[in-house]
Formats: structure tokens, C-alpha cells, sequence
């Protein structure tokens, strides 16, 4: 008798959507955003909102929010995200060969890599003098996502099966610390006045780079948030999770990081304000 083949497991897909807006006060937008699918051979910028499979190639988004003068924090933020695509691509035989070790040497070599280029165009030129940027990434394996992130954007996970999230990221800044301590609580964090003192970040006077960098188990029904801190500004953790659960039963026009960025600013719009959205199906 026949023996049918055995069924081949479908591999997981990601559906992303990203927005972001300049706020109601500022008159340029520093954040920027970026998407990515790409192997060792090849390397895709993504849309805004889309939707493929794991199967074949890996997947990078993160943010980044700069600082500095005139339009230098622009500048900045956009030597972040064409780094990554210009030096992410290259370590994927790592997972191509299912490596788990390298990948927090990889990270880390990335961030060092910006971390070098803004010091570079900082130092060359006085209009950038003293540029600097957040960044929070996503690395997206089969079964895996690692990251790395240094500044106050945000990394936040939405379990399968949780109906509250949890930030991965740490906020580089006083306030932040004061906050993991329990020192203070949320709201008074949200109301601090030192809340956006940075004491890390990419670039400027910086003299040593250390990013957090991890790791961790992703399934279907899994939701990610990459975030600068505007978003937070305007929503609080219960309503970030309230908007990603909605993402699960999303219809195929529904934009969650449109409407987180909406939201956020209509409820306080003082910075740029970017969400990036990641569902596994």
C-alpha cells in the first residue's frame, strides 16, 4: 500500500504595517522607519503594509528617532536605516544555517558601525555637529525574533495568548530606570520633566556603544510594536495593547500603526510620532 507523503508544515508569515507623522509643533520629521526582506543574495525595501512568508528570507524593521540641530536628527535617523540595509543582509547565512551564536556579535557590530558613521558626519561638517539617533530593531527568523535597541523607542511583544503586553527595551534614561525600580509609577514616568534626557544613544558624544540586545520565541498570533516617543506620549500601555489585539481579527484594510499614530497625536502631537506593527501568521 501507498504511503502518503508527509504533510510539510506551512512556515509562519509576517503581516507589518508602519506610519508616522511630524506632530502638531514640530515642522520636520526626524523618525524614520524601515522594513526589509532579504537573504544573502538579495535585499528588499518593504512597503508600508504588506504581508509574506518566513520561509525563504529574513526580515528586519526598526525606528529611529534623531536628534540634533537644523536637520541634522533627520540626517541621522536616515544614516541608521541605510546601514542596516547596507550591513544587515550580509549575516544571513547565519540563520540560513540555523547559527543561533553570532547573532548578538552581529547586532552589536551594527550598532557600533552607525554608532561610527553619525560620529564621522558629526564631526565633519557644523551643521551636523553633535547628531545622534534612538534605534530599536527587529530581526525576524522562523520561530525567532532578536533585537537590538539603544536610546527611548520601544520594543513591545503582545503574546499569543496575553492580553497585556510587555516592553522588551529598556529606556535608556534616568526616568526610565527610575521606573523599572518602582520608583515611580507610569503615569508619574509619562509626566516627568527629565523624561526625554537621554543617557545613551548613537552618535553625538557618545564615547562607548552598548546596545541591549536578546532574543525570543515567536509563534502565530504573536504582535510586535516598534515605537519612537511620541507614540508613547500620547497611549498609554493599556491602550498600545487594546490596538494590537484588534490586529488579530484586523480586516485586510485595517492599518493599526495609522491608527496608533492618529490617536497619539490627537492626544498630544509635541514630537514626531512612528509605530511599526508586526503580526505572525
Amino acid at each position: 500500500m501507498k504511503k502518503n507523503p508527509p504533510h510539510k508544515k506551512q512556515a509562519a508569515a509576517l503581516k507589518w504595517s508602519g506610519w508616522t507623522d511630524c506632530g502638531k509643533i514640530r515642522l520636520n520629521n526626524e523618525d524614520s522607519f524601515l522594513g526589509l526582506q532579504f537573504d544573502f543574495r538579495e535585499v528588499f525595501r518593504l512597503g508600508k503594509s504588506g504581508e509574506a512568508s518566513l520561509e525563504k528570507m529574513d526580515f528586519v524593521f526598526a525606528v529611529s528617532d534623531g536628534m540634533g540641530g537644523a536637520l541634522a536628527g533627520e540626517f541621522a535617523s536616515r544614516i541608521a536605516v541605510e546601514k542596516i540595509t547596507a550591513l544587515l543582509p550580509r549575516a544571513f547565512q547565519h540563520s540560513a544555517l540555523g547559527l543561533q551564536a553570532g547573532f548578538s556579535d552581529v547586532l552589536a557590530e551594527l550598532f557600533d558601525q552607525i554608532h561610527r558613521a553619525l560620529v564621522f558626519v558629526g564631526g565633519s561638517y557644523e551643521e551636523t555637529e553633535g547628531m545622534q539617533t534612538t534605534l530599536s530593531l527587529c530581526w525576524f527568523v522562523p520561530g525567532r525574533m532578536y533585537f537590538g535597541h539603544i536610546g527611548d523607542s520601544r520594543i513591545y511583544h503582545l503574546p499569543k495568548r496575553k492580553k497585556t503586553i510587555r516592553q522588551l527595551t529598556q529606556d535608556d534614561t534616568h526616568v526610565g530606570w527610575l521606573l523599572r525600580t518602582e520608583q515611580i509609577s507610569e503615569h508619574e514616568a509619562r509626566a516627568h520633566p527629565r523624561r526625554n534626557v537621554l543617557q545613551r544613544a548613537l552618535g553625538g558624544g557618545n564615547q562607548f556603544v552598548d546596545p541591549q540586545v536578546g532574543v525570543i520565541a515567536c509563534e502565530r498570533g504573536d504582535v510586535f510594536l516598534l515605537c519612537t516617543d511620541g507614540l508613547v506620549e500620547g497611549l498609554c500601555d493599556n491602550q498600545l495593547a487594546e490596538a494590537l489585539r484588534e490586529t488579530r481579527t484586523s480586516k485586510a484594510n485595517f492599518n493599526p500603526a495609522q491608527l496608533l499614530v492618529e490617536t497619539a497625536v490627537k492626544n498630544s502631537g509635541r514630537d514626531n510620532t512612528t509605530a511599526l506593527v508586526i503580526l505572525v501568521v
